[in-house]
């Protein structure tokens, strides 16, 4: 199964290009899900809509039923659920549990209609800091100390967490691990949608410096909303050359395939409009990998490179934290386990050289395995 997962500037055109993608391949005869809030209905291709009220209620009143005696000792009335509405950030996670779910469907591809470009990465990036945060609050080791809860309250005193707070991590847990293979399936890729002008480029920038930092693939970028180049009106024809300017910038700003699609002069009204504005889904390319070089023989170190192509020197950052690289480069930052043979080494400096940090890592003589 392909993911395809959608998005760009904000008003570029995302949900259009997301729709135009998934009809494309569904008259091809592939099986394909569209995954969206905001398709029209008639796509001729199965929607799975994201329903971010009706989790919220769900999760929001089976946690309250499993907290009912420690509410009722408190004297607390418990809500009921036509009073319930959703908090800001429902949106997301059920976007997230909706890529779940089309991902356990038989589907020959499965195409997702994201946020812009900025929300889109923070929300790829939420299942694994999530998990972070679960195994930090509640070590997977402390969960084996469940069985001895009461013996250890009735003998020491000592407090444990309720039976049911184990089984809700443990389905965060699984919900989570879910998703993060979705997100890191090989065969997951990102398309960019810009619409050709000032900040396109950046926009390009930011999105191959987040999606690396994350190690996804980005496959291709769509120059939306082009103009007609043959107009005999003066004021118009600058803003087509100017079109092309940006186009020609991005293009030399990315590797891979950048496809401009025109402006059809009025929103797009259905099936027609949109196979105008499909675009080939190709094999997904590899995404960047994160190699260790071991030149202990020369130079007595190891060296990790991490490519984050568009990064700068002064918008880095790097902590060594236990077992974790905190890296932040711009307005991104990921907390990153380290390889197992790093673990046993200290950090003695990096370098950033063409997209691709180097991080140098010299072995600690009382943790490295000796020779024999």
């Amino acid at each position: 199964m392909g993911i395809l997962l959608v998005t760009g500037a904000g008003g570029a055109g995302r949900s259009t290009v997301a729709a135009a993608a998934a009809t494309a391949e569904a008259r091809a005869g592939r099986n394909v899900l569209l995954v969206s809030a905001d398709a029209p209905d008639g796509l001729g291709v199965d929607v799975l809509r994201p329903t971010p009220a009706t989790d919220f209620r769900r999760e929001f009143l089976a946690l309250q039923e499993r907290s009912a005696t420690a509410l009722d000792l408190l004297g607390a009335t418990p809500f009921e659920d036509a009073e319930l509405t959703e908090l800001p950030g429902s949106a997301h996670f059920a976007l997230l549990r909706a890529l779940r779910d089309a991902a356990a469907q038989d589907r020959d591809l499965v195409v997702a209609d994201l946020p812009p470009l900025l929300d889109a990465l923070a929300l790829l990036a939420l299942p694994e800091q999530l998990r972070r945060y679960l195994r930090r609050l509640l070590p997977p080791e402390r969960q084996a100390a469940r069985a001895l809860r009461p013996m250890l309250a009735q003998l020491a005193g000592v407090p444990m967490p309720a039976q049911w707070l184990y089984a809700t991590t443990a389905r965060w847990e699984a919900e989570l691990a879910a998703v993060q293979a979705v997100v890191d399936a090989p065969t997951t890729t990102v398309r960019l949608v810009v619409e050709p002008g000032p900040t396109a480029t950046e926009t390009l920038r930011a999105a191959r410096l987040g999606l690396a930092l994350h190690g996804l693939a980005l496959d291709t970028v769509v120059a939306n909303k082009l103009l007609p180049a043959d107009s005999p009106d003066p004021w118009f024809a600058a803003l087509t050359a100017q079109q092309h300017e940006h186009l020609t910038r991005l293009r030399t700003g990315h590797d891979g395939a950048v496809h401009a699609l025109p402006h059809l002069g009025r929103d797009p009204r259905g099936p027609e409009d949109l196979a105008l504005l499909a675009v080939d889904t190709k094999p997904a390319p590899a995404a960047p990998e994160w190699t260790v070089e071991d030149r202990r023989a020369e130079d007595g170190i190891l060296v990790w490179h991490i490519p984050l192509p568009g990064a700068v020197k002064n918008e880095l950052s790097l902590v060594r934290r236990g077992d974790e690289l905190l890296l932040s480069v711009g307005p991104f930052r990921r907390n990153v386990p380290l390889p197992p043979a790093l673990r046993r080494c200290t950090v003695a400096g990096a370098g950033l050289v063409d997209g691709d940090l180097k991080v140098r890592f010299t072995p600690d003589a009382g943790l490295w395995p000796k020779a024999p």
